[in-house]
């Protein structure tokens, strides 16, 4: 499990129902993916003294079970791949039952691109920084969180981030056009 990401539910993360909205998982992952950075050197703070600002470049969440009011949520955070001038951060959040059992409760992937904080445009990521985020990787070289190990074209996961790089759109199929001649 990732160094020390432990929270309650509390009211304000439920809606009318008492269970989590959809929405604040995106945000409990991101929080539990940073501390799982700064724990391992790489935080925000280390970013912000080598002159860099991270950016939110792509999310992919899947849902598998509900969390309410008072539950307590824990996560598995692994860095999953590393780019140039961005990394991708596989989250699982976990309900912590009763009995000490975990009931996966979402599944996802962010990518952070690096830029720079004047013009904010990307930036390679600094080489130190690289080099420690390609030390916290071995936890996740062989495995994807939430999807069997499998790879791609490059050595990635298929369909994972590595396959692409973060914003780029999916190709557009090829629109029919009707001929404008005679």
């Amino acid at each position: 499990m990732s160094a020390g990401f432990r929270t309650r539910v509390e009211h304000v993360d439920t809606d009318a129902t008492g269970i989590v909205h959809f929405s604040r998982y995106t945000s409990l992952m991101e929080t539990a993916g940073t501390e799982h950075l700064q724990a391992h050197g790489a935080g925000l703070t280390a970013f912000h003294a080598a002159g860099v600002d991270l950016v939110a470049a792509d999310l992919r969440v899947t849902y598998l079970h509900s969390a309410v009011y008072r539950d307590v949520i824990v996560a598995d955070t692994r860095v999953g791949h590393i780019g140039a001038a961005w990394f991708a951060l596989a989250v699982r959040l976990l309900r912590e039952e009763e009995d000490g059992s975990r009931t996966p409760l979402v599944t996802g992937e962010l990518a952070f691109a690096a830029v720079d904080p004047d013009t904010r445009r990307a930036m390679p990521l600094p080489a130190p920084l690289r080099q420690t985020l390609r030390g916290i990787v071995p936890d996740a070289a062989h495995e994807r969180i939430g999807a069997p190990a499998r790879t791609g074209p490059r050595g990635s996961a298929a369909g994972h981030l590595g396959d692409r790089r973060p914003g780029a759109r999916t190709p557009s199929p090829t629109l029919h056009r009707p001929d404008s001649g005679p």
